[in-house]
């Protein structure tokens, strides 16, 4: 069967889980939080991404061996987006141990997403105590803890990387989906009106609602060359709106990724450089188009073998890796301008 086609079956299966939000609940016994404790950072096994080891976000589709230069000028901290996702479940929190999981982070997130900053970055990206993905469906209220011991995690590890691994480097901060969700948070703890934010390359925090207001002194990114700035979207098909956006009463930043802008011009197939599929090893080139609406991303259907079949309208598993050239060229502008701008 066509790979291009697996993947897009599996892309559907994935969302109609999530459409359908049939997931068990914890017994009331399971409902606590563990005893918060701080994650031992200095251990490699509790980083999913990092460069002292070797990991699937050193991983360069075949068709780029021998035709990119690779540089390391900047790091990326990357917020890997939620893998915890399994229905039988008994904690509101992963565990750090769950081999399983890890894997799973690993050959999906860390792989198809984490994977694109590494042309121009050392990638550290922490493995953390992700809340599960039934936590979004859930009474905020009582999500919060959830949320918040994941975050502590993120905060630890990023604590732990400024003290040990930056060294002044400039800075990427990077996310997808419950990720972004955490970005968010450290971004403003970290960064906005703080020293720290001259080392801030971009923010490319992606899959989840930025709110225009929601950053005081951290600005959207208007064009591909901007610095100390942020970009977002979320992909849905052309002509989608899902209810829960309609319902929205806040205007979100959304950026173009063919265009870098914050215009809704059309910005047509052509520009799209190349996305990564199921083939991780291949470059689909003019994957999808996109247009900016309101506050999230249209994108035509993927244009590849078998997408007669594709009948999914969210595109969210794909925020990244059907921009992926895009991105990845993008970095390299932005580290670029910021080196520039600010040079050693």
């Amino acid at each position: 069967m066509n790979k291009t086609f697996i993947y897009i079956t599996e892309i559907l299966f994935f969302l109609l889980i999530i459409t359908f939000k049939s997931y068990s609940q914890p017994k009331d016994n399971y409902d606590k939080l563990k005893e918060v404790e701080i994650t031992n950072y200095g251990s490699l096994k509790n980083w999913a991404a990092h460069p002292w080891k070797k990991d699937n976000s050193d991983s360069i589709p075949k068709d780029l061996i021998n035709v990119e230069t690779r540089d390391s000028i900047a790091d990326v901290f990357f917020i890997h987006p939620t893998t915890y996702t399994q229905k039988d479940f008994v904690e509101w929190n992963a565990d750090l141990n769950d081999e399983k999981l890890n894997q799973n982070t690993d050959n999906t997130a860390i792989l198809y997403q984490a994977s694109v900053f590494n042309k121009s970055c050392r990638v550290f990206a922490p493995r953390y105590r992700q809340a599960h993905i039934n936590a979004f469906y859930i009474n905020q209220d009582s999500a919060t803890q959830y949320f918040d011991l994941a975050y502590n995690d993120i905060k630890n590890a990023f604590e732990y990387y400024l003290e040990h691994y930056n060294n002044g480097r400039p800075i990427i901060i990077a996310s997808h989906s419950q990720g972004t969700k955490h970005a968010g948070r450290l971004l403003k703890e970290f960064f906005e009106n703080k020293p720290l934010s001259k080392q801030l390359v971009c923010a490319y925090i992606i899959g989840m609602p930025i709110p225009e207001n929601y950053f005081t002194s951290i600005p959207p990114c208007g064009d591909a060359k901007q610095t100390g700035c942020f970009v977002g979207w979320r992909t849905y098909k052309e002509g989608y709106t899902p209810e829960f956006v309609k319902k929205e009463k806040f205007k979100c930043i959304v950026v173009n990724p063919l265009s870098w802008k914050l215009d809704q011009e059309h910005v047509s197939i052509k520009k799209n450089r190349g996305g990564v599929l199921k083939n991780f090893n291949k470059i689909v080139p003019k994957v999808v188009d996109a247009k900016i609406s309101d506050n999230i991303l249209w994108s035509c259907k993927p244009d590849v073998f078998g997408k007669m079949f594709f009948t999914a309208k969210n595109f969210h598993i794909g925020d990244i890796n059907l921009f992926y050239m895009n991105i990845r060229e993008n970095i390299d502008v932005r580290i670029k301008s910021y080196m520039e701008t600010y040079k050693p």
